[in-house]
């Protein structure tokens, strides 16, 4: 029997090899919450947080590209894998975000264009290959040990393009209209997508045991895809003028919009609870894991999705809202990101003493 180099490895190299499909969500955090600031009219950190962010999104990339290079069968497994696969999809979202940052706050139309045509085609390669690969393997898991909030990142890859492309149609001038029309289509699906998983997801929940370990922080997308979806309702909402097809279909755009908000809000209690639940109660121990960036994101989406709705529908006594999810959003990076810079320090400091 041989070993696995990527187990015999310094630190570094094995942590290269077991990188987590989903770390784009990084840069989805880190974009969410510098897009909430922006709005909040918090300038600085809003810049800032772009900044840092490119520097994620060029590094992850990086990362994933010499990963390929070097552990391809680790990779091509992460792909046949119900429970990691769908973490590629981080990819297509932290694209469209960092294009929305560019957008709104660098006011660079050229480059947010640019990047929401590589989203594009990122998605159409991750969601034909993945679930058609779901789909034809001969062996697959059982609904309990296959599924996790995990995916419903595809319903948050899939709405991103929506937010990014509603948001661009009136700068790119005359392709306005198409625009608007390929958001509707795109917004419309990822609605659709978001009933057949969560569906699946609610079922897991209630009709089979669930332990600490099952209730991962992706979890916290089952609000995050709906929050998403808001966003990109309102948007198209607050655009429906440029285009006769999105006008014709405003008080539904308007009703789904909601629906997806209120569903959002329904959300964020009981995710409070089964994580005091997890911790509190059943003493499961909180330490560093990428996949709590997948806390962050809906966080922060929930503030940018609340803030747009409330300028649509004209609700100001939803502002207040924002203003406080803002505070939560910011401290759950803060303290995921020292907790990235731990685990940073601990690889580099095995290093050293190898």
């Amino acid at each position: 029997m041989t070993s696995d180099p990527a187990t015999t490895a310094p630190a570094p190299q094995a942590a290269l090899a077991a990188l987590h499909p989903a770390y784009f969500a990084l840069v989805m955090a880190t974009g969410i919450v510098s897009l909430a600031c922006w709005l909040m009219h918090a300038i600085v950190p809003a810049k800032a947080l772009l900044g840092l962010n490119v520097i994620f999104y060029l590094a992850i990339w990086a990362l994933l590209i010499a990963r390929i290079a070097r552990y391809p069968a680790r990779v091509a497994a992460d792909f046949v894998n119900h429970g990691r696969c769908v973490g590629f999809f981080t990819t297509v979202a932290a694209t469209g975000i960092l294009g929305s940052q560019f957008l709104l706050i660098a006011g660079q139309v050229g480059l947010a264009a640019a990047l929401w045509i590589l989203a594009i085609l990122l998605w159409a390669l991750l969601t034909y290959s993945i679930f058609t690969i779901l789909t034809i393997k001969p062996v697959k898991p059982s609904l309990p040990d296959g599924i996790n909030g995990g995916w419903l990142l595809a319903v948050v890859a899939t709405q991103a393009l929506a937010v990014l492309g509603a948001q661009l149609a009136v700068p790119m001038g005359w392709t306005t209209g198409p625009v608007l029309f390929f958001s509707l289509v795109v917004w419309l699906g990822g609605g659709m997508l978001y009933i057949w998983i969560i569906s699946l997801i609610f079922y897991r929940y209630t009709f089979f045991a669930l332990s600490p370990d099952d209730l991962s922080p992706p979890y916290w997308i089952n609000m995050g895809a709906v929050a998403i979806s808001t966003l990109a309702g309102a948007l198209l909402a607050e655009n429906a003028a440029y285009s006769p097809v999105v006008a014709g279909l405003l008080p539904f755009i308007k009703g789904a919009t909601l629906l997806f908000w209120a569903t959002a809000t329904w959300w964020i209690p009981m995710l409070i609870i089964l994580g005091l639940w997890r911790h509190g109660y059943r003493r499961f121990p909180l330490r560093y894991d990428p996949l709590y960036w997948g806390v962050v994101f809906p966080l922060g989406m929930y503030t940018v999705c609340t803030i747009r709705l409330e300028q649509v529908f004209a609700v100001p006594f939803l502002r207040w809202l924002p203003g406080v999810f803002i505070y939560f959003a910011a401290a759950a990076w803060l303290a995921t990101f020292l907790g990235l810079l731990h685990r940073l320090f601990t690889l580099a400091r095995g290093k050293m003493a190898r």
